[in-house]
């Protein structure tokens, strides 16, 4: 016996030394060989690319703006800066403007002085009315002092021809028919002198009227050139206002183009001038454009719920609606434009984002607005169905259990899982039929 017992125990010690590697070529003969996969947490964004139709593209302002001004001119001031919040009419910068003021003020003098002359012409109107009316007076008094003369010398044409009958009968002396000639003849001397006194009033009125026609050619005149002066009086100050630069719209200042010193112009050609002073878009228009490839583009409609989630902060997800779609594709890149609109815009938003947008109405419904949690993604391959519930083989210091999931949306071979892993656990990639809870296994190298 003691000549076994030495080979034995030799044999023994030699087992247990090498016991590992015996154990290890063991199992390389008899365990099944499977591959192994890690569930991976991922942030919303990256996860929704196995949910729903999606798409990437940028955050775009509905409302962009790029200011200049009406008329070349060099900056002389400027008002906002980058970031620099505004209200429509606001001013935003201005130009050199020392000519144009002072081409306002002479328009101004100019029309005041045309406002006087027009003053002084009705002046004129006014005199030359109230002389007319003297005149017309005289003319009056005229005619009745004509009326009388021609009455007192038909009284001494009756008694001159009285007088010469009774001195040819021999009832009278010469003497009557003599002094009844001398009265005749005045009576005629009178008549002539006032008809004279009438014809001179009545050339002086006929004066005065076309003093007041001329005068009032002249009001006229005036009042005209009254209209040109107020014309150019606002030509001056439209021009005089387009050296000032004025937001049109709510919004904030993304860009400046141009410093205090520079010349701007609204046709800037080359490196001589430039062309805009800021850009400014309005911030409550951002949305975010896509282009979808024509074979997806029937998963999205007008109004249709998207989520949306921005490159910059992919565990947020915000709520959005399908605002337009183009009405023309693009031949080149066979995709067709659509924009999204932000249902709850925030300030953490900003032009020229990139965006990935989900076009499915179940995440709309499912998920809450705000701060999104992690999603777990395992290839499709590694859900297996016991007794009709899916779950998986996560492998415990080589031992496949049997954990059941709840599954999400699946896309491309993979698929979320909604309860039943937290991400980082060892799973076996694609268990063989016959695998079941607490079998031992191989992972393959």
């Amino acid at each position: 016996m003691l000549k076994w017992a030495l080979p034995l125990l030799v044999l023994g010690g030699t087992a247990w030394l090498f016991r590992a590697p015996l154990t290890r070529a063991l199992d390389r003969l008899t365990l099944p060989t499977v591959g192994v996969v890690k569930a991976a947490r991922t942030s919303p964004l990256a996860a929704s690319a196995v949910s729903g139709t999606a798409a990437n593209g940028y955050v775009v302002a509905r409302k962009r703006a790029a200011l200049s001004a009406d008329t070349p001119g060099r900056v002389v001031a400027m008002y906002v800066e980058e970031g620099s919040v505004v209200k429509a009419g606001d001013v935003v910068a201005r130009l050199y403007s020392e000519e144009y003021a002072a081409a306002l003020r002479q328009a101004e003098a100019e029309l005041v002085a045309a406002n006087q002359s027009v003053a002084r012409a009705r002046v004129e109107v006014h005199s030359a009315r109230t002389d007319l009316a003297a005149l017309s007076a005289n003319v009056t008094a005229a005619e009745s002092r004509l009326t009388e003369a021609e009455a007192l010398l038909e009284i001494a044409e009756i008694n001159f021809t009285r007088a010469a009958s009774l001195v040819e009968h021999g009832i009278q002396a010469q003497q009557a028919a003599d002094d009844a000639r001398t009265g005749r003849n005045a009576a005629k001397a009178s008549v002539a002198a006032f008809s004279a006194m009438l014809a001179s009033v009545e050339a002086a009125v006929a004066q005065g009227e076309a003093r007041i026609e001329v005068a009032e050619a002249t009001v006229l005149e005036l009042e005209a050139r009254i209209t040109v002066q107020a014309a150019a009086r606002d030509q001056a100050a439209a021009t005089l206002d387009k050296t000032v630069i004025r937001a049109p719209f709510d919004g904030i200042v993304i860009l400046k183009d141009a410093e205090v010193g520079e010349v701007v112009s609204p046709n800037s050609v080359g490196n001589q001038s430039r062309g805009s002073v800021i850009t400014m878009v309005d911030f409550a228009s951002l949305e975010v454009q896509v282009e979808m490839p024509e074979t997806t583009i029937a998963a999205v409609e007008i109004g249709g719920a998207v989520n949306i989630y921005l490159d910059a902060f992919p565990r947020k997800l915000y709520k959005g609606r399908v605002q337009r779609i183009w009405p023309t594709a693009n031949r080149q890149k066979a995709t067709i434009e659509v924009r999204v609109g932000f249902l709850e815009p925030d300030g953490l938003l900003r032009p020229d984002m990139g965006a990935r947008v989900v076009f499915s109405p179940k995440a709309f419904a499912d998920a809450p607005a705000g701060d999104a949690v992690d999603v777990v993604l395992i290839p499709s391959a590694s859900i297996v169905r016991v007794d009709g519930r899916p779950g998986v083989f996560e492998l415990e210091r080589g031992v496949a259990r049997w954990r059941a999931v709840q599954l999400g949306d699946e896309r491309g071979g993979r698929v979320a899982i909604v309860a039943g892993l937290v991400g980082g656990e060892r799973l076996v990639a694609d268990p063989p039929n016959d695998l079941a809870d607490g079998d031992r296994v191989q992972v393959r190298e």
